[in-house]
């Protein structure tokens, strides 16, 4: 059995991962399964920092559905080399070569 690399709280400063999109910014900071369970449970959540226009600039904290942040395609700015190999890396990470 896998553990869950991403069980243990981080600080808001050392998210695993931040996703924006728009004003807002959600910075990953536990989860609570695995990927492959996240995947098959609709109730899967995250325990987040989020700012958005709401919060004034400051942070609010808490757990959110999974669904709920990627369900608006929200882009991956920052993450973890283990985030990257365990949620892939999103198209607007690479580079766009043009010839």
């Amino acid at each position: 059995m896998t553990k869950n690399l991403f069980g243990k709280s981080r600080p808001k400063e050392n998210p695993y991962a931040t996703y924006k999109l728009g004003d807002w910014e959600w910075r990953v900071l536990k989860t609570y399964q695995r990927k492959d369970k996240e995947d098959t449970n609709q109730y899967s959540r995250w325990f987040v920092a989020v700012r958005t226009p709401m919060t004034h600039g400051g942070w609010d904290m808490g757990d959110t559905y999974v669904n709920d942040i990627m369900g608006q395609n929200p882009e991956l700015i920052q993450a973890t080399d283990e985030w990257r190999d365990t949620y892939g890396i999103q198209l607007h990470d690479r580079m766009q070569v043009t010839l």
